[in-house]
């Protein structure tokens, strides 16, 4: 034979009520926990007593649960509880941080070499690819660079063949000029030795008039 139905009805006697509220205070909160594992949800539970004692559960961070509630409604927000939610908004933001500093030292051991044996053959695969992408762009920078600098050799060389020629040229004049001071000969010092010499070694020569 099944229960009777019972009547829900203030407990008069002050024990009795004392031991049914902390009975179904914790009945509460045991399922409120199983709530938020098992379906994921955010719960922030409060219970006052009789006495004006307060009593709470919250899955998550009681201070964000209440901000998330009153955003909801349309609530103004009192300044503690702005400054709870700046409070949490930048702990967040330093746990995404901190995640993505954990993700990209992760990926450095890996291009490194290391730490190989917690990727499966997927991860192994595209971090293969990175690693083929990552040395045709080196050999490519490498071969950029090789060019540029056999560029500057070859413009450094041709600077120095023609100013080897010029040299020759000075060398040749200033060769001349000796065997003509040499032998008395006049030596017109208008001469430069930029110009063609001849290949007989002639020089137009002044003696007195034509």
């Amino acid at each position: 034979m099944g229960r009777g139905k019972v009547e829900l009805k203030r407990i008069e006697k002050a024990s009795s009520r004392q031991v049914t509220f902390s009975k179904r205070r914790n009945g509460l909160v045991k399922k409120a926990f199983e709530l938020s594992v098992l379906c994921d949800a955010e719960i922030a539970l409060l219970v006052f007593s009789s006495s004006g004692k307060c009593y709470q559960f919250a899955s998550h961070d009681m201070d964000r649960t209440i901000v998330k509630y009153r955003d909801e409604l349309g609530l103004p927000q009192s300044s503690q509880n702005q400054g709870c939610r700046s409070a949490e908004f930048w702990r967040a933001e330093i746990h995404e941080l901190t995640r993505g500093i954990e993700t990209m030292e992760a990926q450095l051991k890996h291009l490194c070499g290391e730490d190989l044996s917690v990727l499966g053959v997927k991860e192994l695969r595209q971090l293969e690819r990175q690693l083929k992408t990552g040395v045709e762009r080196v050999r490519s920078k490498k071969r950029r660079i090789i060019s540029e600098g056999v560029n500057l050799l070859k413009r450094n060389l041709r600077v120095l063949q023609e100013e080897n020629a010029r040299l020759l040229k000075t060398v040749k004049f200033q060769e001349m000029h000796s065997v003509n001071i040499r032998s008395g000969a006049f030596v017109d010092r208008s001469f430069n030795p930029d110009q063609r010499v001849p290949e007989d070694g002639s020089s137009s020569m002044v003696n007195g008039g034509h």
